[in-house]
């Protein structure tokens, strides 16, 4: 087994990011799983991974991943929050959307989590 630095890591993550965005879910599926075993413990790479569910259309595969994996290991990340609040928001469960983005919203760690929440937030 090989070290991977934490910015080499950063750009396995980026690239991950990227293909997501291009539509290239096959390959940032393959990206993320090859982070697993060096950044399990940072929630960058499980906010990752929720966008990729998001991206595939899989709310309800973001909503149980975030809910089962990603926030017991983060309970305090209001990026994770958010996305969540966005798949829910996609499968028309208003009321539990605005539960966790009212959450991410009022986030003081993470002001950008706080942003995209409080856009995302229904009248």
């Amino acid at each position: 087994m090989f070290e991977l630095a934490p910015d080499e890591a950063r750009l396995l993550l980026d690239i991950a990011l990227m293909a997501t965005g291009q539509n290239r879910f096959q390959s940032a599926m393959k990206i993320l799983a090859a982070l697993e075993p060096f950044r399990a413990n940072e929630a960058s790479l499980a906010v990752a991974k929720a966008i990729l569910f998001i991206s595939l259309q899989d709310f309800e595969g973001a909503v149980a991943y975030i809910d089962g994996d990603a926030l017991p290991k983060f309970p305090h990340s209001a990026m994770l929050q958010a996305f969540k609040g966005m798949a829910l928001l996609r499968m028309e469960r208003t009321a539990e959307a605005r539960e966790a983005l009212s959450r991410a919203a009022a986030s003081t760690d993470d002001p950008a989590a706080a942003q995209l929440a409080a856009d995302l937030l229904p009248a």
